[in-house]
């Protein structure tokens, strides 16, 4: 039985999950008006902030390590549909959703490319780009 992946850094797992989840449909959809109306909460759609919920569900979620080698590409994008399923209404203005630690990409040997969101730190790009991995901000 293969063991989940264990991730340092939660908004890089997140920006798997949006791989494995929303582009390739490999795991189950998350929805979080669904998941609001199953689990009994309610939350501001309009707000740009977490919903708690959500990212609980998220911390708690388990990508099997059998998909690693399918994530080939990252592309971190404002308007993915994790971002707004866990924060409906988040502009992308502030760094609620950026990487700070980049060890994760240790797990996905096939990756070869990540489109980051913009935090200015050049050097995370360099860590990436000697690891083989062609990255770049959005």
């Amino acid at each position: 039985m293969n063991q989940p992946i264990r991730f340092a850094d939660r908004n890089f797992k997140l920006a798997v999950v949006q791989e494995l989840m929303y582009n390739q449909e490999l795991l189950p959809r998350f929805s979080l008006r669904e998941y609001a109306a199953e689990q009994g909460f309610t939350f501001d759609g309009g707000s740009v902030e977490a919903v708690p919920e959500a990212l609980a569900y998220f911390d708690a979620f388990e990508v099997p390590a059998e998909l690693a080698d399918k994530v080939t590409e990252i592309e971190m994008d404002g308007g993915n549909e994790i971002y707004l399923e866990i924060a409906p209404n988040w502009d992308g203005e502030d760094g609620l959703f950026d990487v700070d630690e980049f060890a994760d990409v240790e797990h996905f040997p096939n990756l070869k490319s990540m489109t980051l969101l913009y935090t200015g730190d050049d050097e995370a790009l360099e860590t990436l780009r000697t690891r083989g991995i062609e990255a770049d901000w959005l």
